[in-house]
């Protein structure tokens, strides 16, 4: 007689825990409850007749049989989606704007876990300023936009929020009787206003010293001793320096990230979904630091 076969839902589940590093961003990219994934979990663990996962208090770790599964998982979830792919015709296609300030050097991984939740999506991507890709997206330009909270406007989604902060190059030096050097990004930026006003507000002087055409430019400009950048921590390369502090600037606040989108259903929405949770987790991960998965579990 032959065996059950595996569920490809509960492979599914076991392979985002793997990946999000937790049940509740696992359940958030399949848009389902984290009981529901837990159940799906033990279900195929059941299955195999053992623990995929090792659950304690705080933290949620692959077992020896987790991590050896975990490719063989992969290579099933994408063996069937190579196969329905042969019959879905026409590739249906998500065009994605991502703010400069939000997209980070995790967007590579990004792209690959939204490839990996739905293979036959053709996905495009495009990198603006929030101000830029909220137009486009309301002219219809957009399918999607993932970007900074935008000023007069109160819809969109929240993925998360994250804290910026005042950064400059190890050992950088700042005269205060001269005006603060800032790289900003070149306008429309809604960060560089509001850095602008802060300072305004404070009473302290500053300059433009730099102006980017994307954040990877300002931080150059940051790490090459130019001067003063307001980013978010995971913007900058190794090694730089939160200096707001020491300098007496005004402290920024955290900023929300929001996703704007017309797809609400079906297969876009499952990798728009997938997305943000894996958003969520690299945005937790630079707080966190490396460590082993959390647990929601208790």
């Amino acid at each position: 007689m032959m065996e059950r076969p595996l569920d490809l839902d509960a492979i599914r589940a076991f392979v985002h825990i793997a990946e999000l590093d937790s049940f509740t961003r696992a359940a958030e990219a399949m848009q389902t409850t984290q009981a529901a994934v837990s159940l799906k979990l033990k279900r195929l663990e059941d299955r195999l007749g053992c623990r995929l996962v090792e659950r304690t208090p705080r933290y949620v770790l692959l077992s020896a049989q987790g991590a050896t599964f975990l490719a063989h998982a992969r290579e099933l979830l994408q063996a069937h989606d190579r196969a329905l792919g042969m019959f879905a015709g026409v590739r249906q296609r998500l065009t994605i704007g991502i703010s400069d300030h939000v997209a980070g050097p995790e967007l590579p991984a990004l792209i690959a876990r939204m490839n990996a939740q739905d293979p036959q999506l053709l996905i495009e991507i495009r990198i603006g300023s929030s101000g830029d890709l909220m137009q486009s997206f309301d002219r219809r330009e957009l399918d999607t936009v993932i970007v900074r909270l935008h000023a007069g406007r109160s819809d969109g989604e929240i993925i998360t929020e994250e804290k910026l902060g005042w950064f400059a190059a190890p050992g950088w030096q700042y005269r205060a009787d001269e005006p603060l050097p800032l790289a900003t990004l070149a306008e429309p930026c809604g960060v560089r206003v509001m850095a602008g006003r802060l300072l305004d507000a404070a009473g302290i002087r500053w300059t433009e010293i730099f102006v980017g055409g994307g954040v990877t430019a300002v931080a150059a400009a940051v790490m090459a001793g130019l001067g003063v950048a307001a980013l978010a921590p995971r913007m900058l390369p190794f090694g730089a320096v939160e200096v707001g502090s020491r300098l007496g600037l005004p402290d920024l606040p955290s900023l929300p990230v929001l996703l704007h989108t017309r797809a609400s259903t079906g297969r876009p929405r499952q990798a728009l979904a997938a997305l943000s949770a894996a958003f969520r987790a690299a945005v937790r991960g630079q707080y966190a630091g490396s460590r082993p998965m959390k647990s929601e579990e208790g």
